[in-house]
């Protein structure tokens, strides 16, 4: 198996990564929203359309 952020070898003490670095930088894609679930629920669609309406009136 292969580090699914560098593509080298896993080592077992972190799997699936080969480094404590290459584990922190997927945390940190996972905490930062990089990776998301698309979702068509119209709720979800509200709620983003709320939020994004309440981002243009504050003043920046």
């Amino acid at each position: 198996m292969s580090c699914p952020i560098c593509g080298r070898p896993t080592e077992p003490t972190v799997r699936p990564f080969c480094s404590k670095r290459c584990a922190d930088v997927d945390l940190a894609k996972w905490l930062g929203g990089s990776y998301a679930i698309p979702s068509d629920d119209p709720e979800d669609l509200e709620e983003a359309a709320q939020a994004a309406e309440e981002a243009l009136r504050k003043p920046h």
